[in-house]
């Protein structure tokens, strides 16, 4: 169905701003956050909630923004509730000098973009089918456009504003917190649980419209070093054992047909090497290990351990160990045992007029990782797609109905929390 241009909420016009900061993150970087830039969008957003009343609004040393909205209800023992977005883009494509185009009332056509001859054909691009008439926003080719997660960013301030201005929507406390550094693992490794206050919160981070995502991968990083021996080429008969080798028959041992990010979907796991640090004496092989089932990690860890002894004796003189790193579990783990806070997104997403989609998440978000630190998060859209690509977009239009969801998510939690 056609949407319509008619815009009811600043949630493009702050859209707009906010994808012009460059925010994007730095896996190599050991500073917290991992790019100062982050920090400056994080103080303009300061800024921009006290204006709106949120006087409390203030960034800790770690970068994480935290305010409140406080409660216009009568209400008692109203639970207190989150809504979260991270500002970072990802590393995979430049964030600077992103150069936003609203195509307004799109006509259903694909869409030329300005430069480096990228183009959003409709027939590959299946999301795009029920948009005609709507604001189609992109970037102009040369970088990506942002809007993961400053969608959610621009949904979640937006929501705020109608908040403030609307007394007729009643709600308990509303906390929100603006985090950095998601798209490389990290932005909540620091994130202050206790002191946000809140019984769950809502990350909107997720994919089109009206979408409910509960269940993430669980991870985590596994790093397979082979040893050999290395000494002049020139005398090394008999005595060299190269690791670049060993580690290579390795790898050609690993399954080709399954446990593969390009052989799986769904909720199949899997097993992908991602980094090779290589020298004659010593070759490390780094992994990130999935699955929708934690218990399953060790099964694939085992696998892998098994390959890579059962390669170091067909060479002898190498040996191989292991490091494995917890990275994140799957948040259902946690959020089956708070079903409220589920079933009170759904009722908000049937309440602006959709069917809720639930589906589950072949990787993490900053949800993951604060529902195991006690906060149950689940995900909402921000109405992005085709995020960390020239091809991202998203529709002005989703983004005012991810506004209503907050709205009346606000609502159901003051009415049956």
């Amino acid at each position: 169905m056609a949407g319509t241009s008619t815009l009811k909420t600043s949630v493009l016009e702050r859209f707009l701003r906010y994808v012009q900061f460059d925010t994007q993150a730095d896996p190599s970087s050991p500073s917290i956050p991992s790019t100062p830039k982050q920090l400056v969008m994080m103080d303009a957003l300061i800024d921009e909630l006290k204006a709106l009343g949120l006087t409390d609004a203030k960034r800790d040393e770690y970068g994480i923004v935290m305010a409140t909205l406080p409660p216009n209800t009568k209400k008692p023992n109203v639970p207190v509730i989150g809504f979260l977005a991270h500002v970072d883009t990802s590393p995979e494509l430049s964030g600077a000098n992103v150069k936003p185009i609203v195509h307004r009332n799109w006509d259903g056509k694909d869409i030329a973009l300005p430069t480096n001859s990228v183009v959003l054909r409709v027939a590959e691009i299946p999301d795009l089918n029920g948009k005609q008439g709507e604001d189609i926003v992109t970037a102009s080719g040369d970088t990506l456009l942002g809007a993961d997660d400053k969608s959610g960013v621009a949904v979640v301030i937006a929501a705020l504003e109608q908040l403030k201005a609307r007394p007729e929507i009643t709600h308990g406390t509303i906390r929100v917190s603006f985090t950095p550094d998601e798209e490389i693992g990290r932005g909540v490794r620091y994130f202050d649980v206790r002191r946000f206050g809140a019984v769950c919160a809502y990350t909107l981070d997720g994919e089109g419209l009206g979408r409910l995502e509960t269940e993430t991968f669980s991870a985590d990083a596994m790093a397979v070093t082979f040893q050999g021996f290395n000494t002049h080429p020139g005398f090394a008969h008999k005595k060299m054992v190269n690791s670049i080798k060993v580690a290579a028959d390795f790898i050609n041992r690993l399954p080709k047909n399954g446990l593969a990010p390009e052989t799986t979907s769904e909720r199949e796991g899997f097993v992908h090497p991602m980094d090779v640090q290589a020298a004659v004496d010593r070759t490390t092989i780094k992994f990130i290990i999935r699955d929708f089932r934690t218990a399953a990690l060790a099964e694939h860890e085992k696998m892998v351990e098994d390959l890579a002894r059962a390669t170091v004796r067909d060479w002898p003189g190498s040996s191989v160990t292991f490091e494995v790193t917890e990275s994140y579990r799957n948040m259902l783990e946690v959020l089956e045992k708070n079903l409220n806070s589920i079933e009170f997104a759904r009722e908000a997403i049937r309440r602006a007029g959709m069917k809720p989609e639930s589906s589950q998440i072949r990787g993490g978000t900053d949800g993951s990782i604060l529902s195991e630190m006690g906060l149950p998060t689940p995900n909402l859209s921000s109405g992005q797609h085709n995020f960390h690509s020239r091809l991202e977009w998203v529709s002005a239009q989703d983004m005012e109905k991810a506004v209503d969801v907050l709205l009346h998510l606000a609502q159901v939690w003051e009415e049956r929390g």
